[in-house]
C-alpha cells in the first residue's frame, strides 16, 4: 500500500501530460500560464494576509485574547462550556496555525478523552479559519466589502462551537 501512495502524484501528472498530447494541447505552455496567474493572485492577496497575520501577532502579544478569556470564561461556565475551550474558541476563527497549538496544549494538559479534550477536537474539526479564509477568497477577486460574510460566517463559527459541546455532552 505505501508503494500506491509513493506512485500516485507522478501517475497522476503522467495522465494530464498524456491527455494533453492525446488533445494536441501544449501541456507546458499552460502549466507556465498557469504559474503566472497563480503568482499574480498571490502578489493581489498578498497585502491582505500580511496585514492579517501582523494583527494577529499583535493581539497575542498585547494579551487581548488572555484578557478576553478571563472576561467571558465565567459566562462560558455557567452554560457548561469549560474554560480550557474558551482560547480555542476565540482563536479558532481568527488562526489555524494558533488554534492548532491550542488543541495540542488542551490535549497535552486535559487528556484527548477528557470532556475539554473531545469539546475541543470536534470544534476544530466543526469550524472555520473566517477571517483567513474571508481575507483570502476576497483578496484574490479584489472584493473590499465583506457585507454579509463577516456576520455569517460568524454566525456559523458560534454555531460550530456551542454545537460541539452539545454533541460532546449528549455522547456522554
Amino acid at each position: 500500500m505505501d508503494k500506491l501512495g509513493m506512485y500516485a502524484v507522478p501517475a497522476v501528472i503522467l495522465v494530464i501530460v498524456a491527455f494533453g498530447g492525446i488533445r494536441r494541447v501544449r501541456v507546458f505552455d499552460c502549466f507556465t500560464e498557469g504559474a503566472k496567474e497563480g503568482f499574480s493572485a498571490l502578489l493581489s492577496v498578498a497585502p491582505s494576509l500580511i496585514g492579517l497575520i501582523v494583527g494577529v501577532t499583535m493581539l497575542e502579544a498585547s494579551g487581548f485574547f488572555e484578557l478576553l478569556t478571563a472576561f467571558i470564561s465565567p459566562v462560558c461556565e455557567a452554560v457548561g462550556i469549560p474554560a480550557q475551550v474558551v482560547p480555542l474558541g476565540l482563536m479558532r476563527p481568527v488562526t489555524g496555525s494558533g488554534s492548532f497549538a491550542l488543541l495540542n496544549e488542551i490535549l497535552g494538559s486535559c487528556g484527548p478523552d477528557s470532556a475539554a479534550g473531545k469539546i475541543a477536537s470536534v470544534m476544530s474539526g466543526s469550524t472555520e479559519t473566517t477571517f483567513y479564509a474571508i481575507t483570502v477568497y476576497y483578496g484574490a477577486v479584489g472584493l473590499k466589502k465583506t457585507r454579509y460574510t463577516l456576520p455569517a460566517a460568524s454566525a456559523a463559527d458560534l454555531a460550530g462551537m456551542l454545537s460541539a459541546v452539545w454533541i460532546v455532552r449528549a455522547a456522554g
